[in-house]
């Protein structure tokens, strides 16, 4: 089952089931996959839904953070409550040890010796990190890898 039919279906479930919050974050996740469809013209796969998943996350981290920063618990807490959701459709986290592995398989991979080849091995990474891991943590440690 894809990534959009699991959330399709997890509609279905949280409508019958009469859990509000969850059908709304739900809503709001495949209102954004369609309109990346439609704004691109084409269908998206499991990568590319995943990508919007996580950009979801990552701005309501944000607004989370805004909110606290406003004394505003209750928005706040809201928030937190979508990432719950949303990362229920996130692959299992990566470990400290296996990034770092695949860190220095992509640098081999590449042929990595300076901050310059970053953007090969960012990009040769990402694939296999791509909802797994921070990808800014990711950033930080190649360039500290790399001897920045």
């Amino acid at each position: 089952m894809s990534l959009k039919q699991r959330l399709n279906e997890d509609i279905k479930t949280a409508l019958r089931a009469g859990d509000k919050a969850r059908l709304t974050t739900l809503r709001m996740a495949t209102a954004a996959i369609k309109q990346r469809e439609v704004d691109e013209r084409i269908e998206l796969d499991d990568s590319a839904v995943l990508a919007v998943v996580e950009k979801m996350i990552k701005q309501r981290r944000d607004a989370a953070t805004q909110y606290e920063q406003g004394n505003r618990p209750e928005l706040a807490a809201a928030e937190h409550a979508e990432i719950d959701i949303l990362q229920d459709y996130l692959p299992e986290p990566l470990s400290d040890a296996d990034l770092d592995a695949l860190i220095t398989a992509a640098m081999a991979e590449v042929g990595a010796t300076s901050v310059a080849d970053m953007g090969k091995v960012m990009a040769s990474l990402k694939p296999a990190v791509q909802g797994r891991a921070d990808m800014s943590q990711v950033s930080a440690r190649v360039r500290a890898l790399l001897g920045a």
